[in-house]
């Protein structure tokens, strides 16, 4: 039976869950559930992606929670696991971005649609794919105060090298420091992305001065980190950018 009671705690695939068509099945979300936006006031929002609150989500007697292993908190997940069926994704990559649309669309009773939903993704790859030349070198940035950025064996990195761009911070694992004082390597692109710090042009001026040589990108960080429908619209956004 596919599920009728859901509760995502992942933002990235609430969406999904919007564009498979759930609005009635979609009980609960996160506070970071920001896309649909009316969903922020329709559905019981049961706290943050980390911080959930377990007795909001036991109310709501879902049938199914929709999870993530690095986006969620693992002891908290397992407390809920006891009474309630959980999907837990694991995503450092398109392919498992595809499995991971394919499984929901399983559990929920969406096939059909998202099917639909990951060949349009696969149309938008191919036709970025075919308009990347020489890959430019990078550091995408995520945070300030420490100065992060982010390693080879994430998502973000993922989505960087279909962009055609080769972070300098790919020999790295998840989201290391950068010492911005003390840097061998000069990229030609500094992108900053717009979550979770949202950076300013203060920021971006100060970075100028420590990479004079750089251009500084601006960048929607949801493109480049979520891994759900929004996909389809991340291809199409990169090809969009201004990659000289």
């Amino acid at each position: 039976m596919p599920a009728k009671r859901i509760v995502s705690l992942v933002p990235s695939q609430t969406e999904l869950l919007f564009d498979l068509g759930l609005n009635e099945e979609v009980v609960g979300i996160t506070k970071f559930c920001i896309h649909p936006e009316h969903w922020l006031k329709e559905k019981t929002i049961v706290g943050g992606t980390k911080n959930f609150h377990l007795d909001r989500i036991k109310a709501l007697q879902p049938d199914l929670i929709i999870a993530n292993k690095e986006e969620n908190t693992k002891e908290l997940i397992e407390e809920l696991a006891i009474d309630f069926a959980i999907y837990i994704s694991d995503v450092n990559n398109i392919e498992d971005a595809l499995r991971m649309i394919s499984d929901v669309g399983i559990l929920v009773g969406k096939e059909e649609k998202s099917s639909q939903v990951i060949s349009e993704i696969e149309q938008a790859r191919m036709d970025l794919s075919n308009q990347i030349k020489t890959p430019k070198s990078c550091y995408y940035f995520i945070w300030k105060d420490p100065w992060l950025i982010v390693g080879g064996d994430t998502f973000i990195n993922a989505m960087l090298e279909e962009a055609g761009f080769k972070s300098l911070s790919k020999h790295q694992l998840r989201y290391p420091e950068l010492d911005i004082n003390n840097v061998s390597a000069l990229p030609d692109y500094l992108l900053l992305s717009s979550e979770p710090y949202p950076f300013k042009q203060t920021d971006a001026d100060f970075l100028q001065t420590k990479f004079p040589a750089s251009k500084i990108l601006f960048v929607d960080g949801t493109y480049f980190s979520w891994y759900g429908s929004r996909l389809s619209n991340a291809f199409r956004y990169i090809s969009d950018l201004t990659i000289e």
